[in-house]
C-alpha cells in the first residue's frame, strides 16, 4: 500500500501516486511495423483486385462436351459382325457393324425382276400404237368398201324402181333390192363405229407413251426407283463409321435382331471438343464473345493450360432447360442463383498434343478487359457445322444396274 503522509502547517492528506510506465520502444516499433505490413498488404490486394482481378472471371462449374456420334442402323437385320469395341480408334468409311444380308438380297431381285418386267410392258405399249395406227387403216378402208356398196346397192334400187311401173320388176325383187340397201347401211355405219373405237383405242394408247421413251417412262422410272430403294437397303446391311474417332458406349451383340435407329454404338470425334463454362448471373454483364480464355483440367493439373475463346452464350439457363423447371411462381419461393453456359472453343492443336474426354471437369478464367465483342452472335452459320462424304456415293452402282437391266429387257431401241 501506498504511504500517505500529512503535512504539518495545514493538515491536508496527499496520496502519493506511482509513476506509469513507460511502452518498450523495440515493442512499439514492432507493432508499428506489423500495421504498415497490413496497411500496404491491403493497399496491394485493393490495386491487384482493380487492375486484375477485375479482369477475369472465374469458375470451376465447366465441363468437357463433344459431339457423340450415334451409330444407328438404317434397315433391319441380325448383326453377324461387330468390326470395332470400346476405346477402338476408327477411320472415317471403316465397317462398324455388319448385318445379314439375306432379305435384303431377296428385296433386291424382285426389284430388278420388277424392272425389267415394267420395261417389257411399256415395250408392248409402243408396239400396240403400230398395232392400232394399222387398224384404223384397215377400219378405213371396210368403210370405203360399204360405202361402195351402199351406192351399188342404191343404185340398184333405183333402176329397179323405174322399172317397176311397166311390170318389168315383180314386186319380190324391189323388195329384196330395198333389203341389200339397208344391208349395205348398216355394214357402212358398222365400219364407221370401228373406225372411231380404233382410233379410241389409239389415242388412250398413245396417251400413255407420247412424249417420253421407254427408259423415261413413268412406270419405267417408278419400278427403277423400287430397285435404288432396294439397291440402298442392300448395301446399307454394313455400317460405316462417319467419321474418325474412338468407340464409346457399344451395345450391341452378335446374333442381335436390330431395328432402324436402334443405337449401336458412339463414336466420339476427340479432335472436335469445346467447354461448356457455367457462369453465375452476376458474372456474365462483362463477358463477350471473342475474349480469350484460360483452362487447365483436373486431369493434367495446373501445369497444362489450354488457350481458348468465347465463341457464344447459351439461351436459357440450366434450370429453365432442365427437364422438370422450377414453378418460381409459387408461395414458397426462395431466390437461387442461376448460371448460364458459356461456350468456349478449344485449340485443336493443343487437343491432339493433350487429348481430353467429354464430361471432364475444367477451371475456366475469362480475360474481359476487352469489352468490345457482342454479347450475342450476329451473323447467322453459313457453312455446315458437320458434314461427311462417306454416304456420297452410296447409290453410284443402283445407276448403273438399272441402265443394264433396261438395255437387257429393251431389246431394239424404240422411238418415240
Amino acid at each position: 500500500m501506498a504511504e500517505s503522509t500529512s503535512a504539518p502547517n495545514d493538515g491536508i492528506i496527499v496520496e502519493d501516486t506511482p509513476p506509469s510506465p513507460r511502452m518498450n520502444p523495440k515493442r512499439k516499433r514492432a507493432l508499428g511495423g506489423v500495421a504498415a505490413v497490413v496497411v500496404v498488404l491491403a493497399l496491394c490486394w485493393l490495386l491487384y483486385d482493380y487492375f486484375v482481378l477485375s479482369h477475369f472471371e472465374d469458375t470451376d462449374n465447366a465441363y468437357v462436351q463433344g459431339n457423340v456420334i450415334q451409330i444407328t442402323p438404317q434397315v433391319g437385320g441380325t448383326v453377324t459382325a461387330i468390326f470395332a469395341d470400346e476405346t477402338d480408334p476408327v477411320q472415317a468409311g471403316q465397317p462398324l457393324v455388319r448385318l445379314d444380308p439375306a432379305d435384303t438380297s431377296v428385296a433386291l431381285a424382285q426389284a430388278e425382276a420388277a424392272l425389267g418386267q415394267a420395261v417389257r410392258q411399256v415395250r408392248t405399249l409402243y408396239v400396240n400404237n403400230a398395232s392400232l395406227q394399222a387398224q384404223i387403216k384397215l377400219r378405213e378402208a371396210d368403210v370405203a368398201k360399204a360405202h361402195t356398196q351402199l351406192v351399188t346397192a342404191q343404185q340398184d334400187l333405183t333402176r329397179r324402181q323405174a322399172l317397176e311401173g311397166g311390170g318389168a320388176v315383180s314386186g319380190e325383187e324391189l323388195a329384196h333390192a330395198r333389203d341389200q340397201v339397208e344391208a349395205a347401211q348398216s355394214a357402212l355405219e358398222a365400219a364407221q363405229a370401228a373406225v372411231v373405237t380404233a382410233r379410241a383405242q389409239l389415242a388412250s394408247n398413245q396417251a400413255l407413251t407420247d412424249g417420253t421413251s421407254v427408259e423415261r417412262h413413268p412406270s419405267v422410272q417408278a419400278a427403277a426407283a423400287k430397285l435404288r430403294e432396294a439397291w440402298l437397303a442392300a448395301h446399307r446391311t454394313e455400317l460405316p463409321a462417319p467419321v474418325s474417332g474412338y468407340v464409346s458406349k457399344r451395345s450391341v451383340q452378335l446374333g442381335q435382331r436390330v431395328a432402324p435407329g436402334a443405337p449401336l454404338m458412339t463414336l466420339v470425334p476427340l479432335e472436335q471438343l469445346w467447354v461448356d463454362a457455367n457462369f453465375k448471373e452476376n458474372q456474365l454483364r462483362s463477358i463477350r464473345v471473342g475474349q480469350p480464355v484460360t483452362l487447365t483440367a483436373d486431369m493434367y493439373g495446373g501445369k497444362i493450360e489450354y488457350r481458348g475463346k468465347v465463341v457464344g452464350l447459351g439461351m436459357s439457363t440450366g434450370a429453365a432447360s432442365a427437364l422438370l423447371p422450377a414453378q418460381n411462381a409459387t408461395g414458397n419461393w426462395i431466390k437461387v442463383v442461376q448460371r448460364l453456359p458459356v461456350r468456349i472453343a478449344l485449340d485443336p492443336a493443343q487437343i491432339k498434343e493433350h487429348p481430353l474426354r467429354v464430361g471432364l471437369s475444367m477451371q475456366a478464367r475469362v480475360d474481359v478487359a476487352d469489352l468490345s465483342g457482342p454479347s450475342l452472335a450476329s451473323a447467322p452459320r453459313t457453312a455446315p457445322l458437320a458434314q461427311t462424304s462417306v454416304f456420297a456415293a452410296a447409290d453410284s452402282g443402283a445407276d448403273a444396274l438399272v441402265g443394264k437391266i433396261i438395255e437387257r429387257n429393251l431389246g431394239a431401241r424404240l422411238q418415240k
